[in-house]
């Protein structure tokens, strides 16, 4: 069987698997609808079946090179004797695929959650065709983003995720959804023009390199490879050809290059106070959307700060790990006492991860193994958590039509199975051991006590926090005075629990077995730690 997957371009296969979904969809008529649900639900198991066969033999496969696919793919001429004696050069965008130890647990979580929020489509009601094609082709962006290894296609596909996310919450959002896609597009598309302007000053210094595709003499191109660019950057050596290219990424270019990164996927995580435009998209995009957006789209900005802001600055991360720590104990404590004071369940969820995002900030800024792996695991913990409990409000805003605390109550005596697992959701949200949510604050705290504990201390805070705000939500929905309207609400039907099943059984999964995420990424987490210590 390896040797059949070896010889497959599976990467690309499971990038694009969405597309062929998107395809047949083209073909069916509008108005067959029972098709297009089935036909959008099964496409979303394609890259599912394909992630878990590539964890599953994850070592043999990269030993054997076939998790890197890298291929020329544009070259722009640049024909100006930019320096004495060369004449010829190109600038350059690789087609440049791979599943390293960081980004794996991310493709599985990804594809997990959106074969999950497919099937929790069903809150949809209009216009299923366009629909589904919007939700498989922002599975395609995601899906690229953690596995692009050059700068400029990585950006292709974080904007890939932009439009259809616009569409899916302008057309299937609530009362307000045009001002929330609207304003989702506006911070997001300014969080992508300064991380453009990164990318291009990273590729005109430190992407300067040989032509790797002609052996003649002479020949050099500006490329967004991300390992030229990384080489570049942590080896002295390099440098001799930075300067030589009259581009040198100087001391205090690279700092503003990493502010600019961390303004750009700042906005993206959210970071305090770039994080206004998230709580409207989470109170009026529909369930299986934010299901997608805070369970993956979040988790792209956490991800880029570490593969391309930390792991290329090394020296400027550890500079201003301090100032990632107060931004890290500014959400966790922002976003839960704001969490605190809402009625609007809905709110409650969107305060409450911005808090948890402080904790991939604060992992990130403890600069150590333990910090990092809880940053990673609080990314996938928290994708888990997050689109189940968007999943169980997609279940209450059907069945009541409001999901206000004040509004809602005694719920679990007519809907036991959907308030059980509403507890479970918050518990694992809080941090009790057993639970994914667990070992992810406790590796992010471990860590970051060993440097800063300080920081370590008012985060801790944040979680004492998370208890009262949870549990005041949760027991006011599922245990409060009873609403006899509510009284004849039906419980979870099978197309519901499903879902509602395979996210719960991954977070407690993760909590009793968090190897499962660990282990993977120690080889990661390794490298960039060796980058700080060259570096820092």
């Amino acid at each position: 069987m390896l040797n059949v997957l070896s010889s497959m371009p599976l990467l690309t296969l499971l990038t694009f698997s969405p597309l062929l979904g998107v395809i047949v969809l083209l073909c069916i008529p509008q108005e067959r609808t029972r098709a297009i649900q089935v036909t959008g639900i099964v496409t979303t198991f394609v890259p599912l079946l394909l992630a878990l066969v590539i964890y599953g033999n994850y070592d043999a496969l990269e030993q054997g090179k076939s998790l890197v696919e890298q291929h020329s793919w544009i070259s722009i001429p640049l024909n100006s004797e930019l320096i004495e004696g060369l004449s010829s050069w190109a600038f350059t965008i690789q087609y440049h695929l791979s599943i390293d130890s960081l980004s794996l647990p991310l493709v599985v979580m990804t594809t997990i959650v959106a074969s999950m929020a497919a099937f929790a489509s069903l809150y949809v009601k209009k216009r299923w065709k366009s629909y589904f094609i919007l939700f498989l082709l922002l599975e395609v962006g995601m899906l690229g983003v953690f596995m692009a290894r050059d700068l400029f296609l990585f950006f292709m596909f974080f904007e890939w995720t932009l439009v259809p996310t616009y569409f899916l919450i302008g057309i299937w959002g609530y009362m307000h959804r045009e001002k929330a896609a609207n304003q989702f597009l506006l911070y997001n598309g300014l969080g992508s023009a300064l991380l453009l302007v990164a990318f291009i000053i990273l590729t005109v210094t430190a992407g300067f390199a040989p032509n790797p595709d002609m052996a003649i003499n002479g020949h050099y191109v500006y490329s967004g490879n991300l390992d030229v660019i990384l080489k570049n950057i942590n080896d002295a050596a390099s440098f001799i050809n930075q300067e030589q290219s009259g581009v040198y990424l100087s001391e205090s270019m690279r700092t503003f290059v990493f502010f600019l990164l961390i303004v750009a996927f700042g906005v993206k995580l959210p970071i305090f106070p770039f994080h206004t435009w998230m709580l409207r998209v989470h109170a009026e995009a529909p369930a299986p959307v934010v299901m997608l957006h805070s369970g993956i789209l979040l988790k792209m900005g956490a991800y880029g700060l570490v593969q391309f802001g930390t792991a290329l600055l090394p020296h400027e991360t550890a500079t201003w790990s301090v100032l990632l720590a107060v931004l890290g104990v500014i959400n966790v404590l922002y976003g839960a006492i704001l969490a605190f004071v809402q009625k609007e369940f809905r709110l409650i969820l969107a305060y409450s991860s911005i808090s948890h995002m402080g904790f991939v900030l604060l992992g990130i800024a403890a600069m150590n193994d333990i910090g990092l792996q809880g940053a990673v695991v609080q990314m996938v913990s928290h994708g888990f958590i997050s689109a189940l409990f968007f999943l169980l409000v997609g279940a209450l805003l059907e069945r009541t039509g409001t999901t206000r605390i004040d509004e809602l109550g005694g719920l679990a005596k007519s809907m036991p199975f959907l308030c059980g697992i509403l507890l479970l959701s918050g518990l694992a949200s809080l941090g009790l051991p057993g639970l994914s949510g667990f070992v992810a604050e406790l590796l992010s705290l471990l860590g970051l006590f060993e440097t800063m504990k300080w920081a370590a201390i008012l985060a801790a805070l944040g979680i004492i926090l998370s208890s009262v705000y949870v549990l005041r939500g949760v027991l006011a929905i599922s245990y409060g005075p009873r609403d006899e309207r509510y009284a004849g609400l039906k419980d979870a039907r099978l197309v519901e629990a499903v879902p509602i099943m395979v996210l719960t059984a991954c977070i407690i999964l993760i909590g009793l077995f968090p190897s499962f995420v660990t282990a993977p990424i120690d080889s990661g987490v390794e490298h960039v730690i060796e980058l700080f210590k060259v570096r820092g």
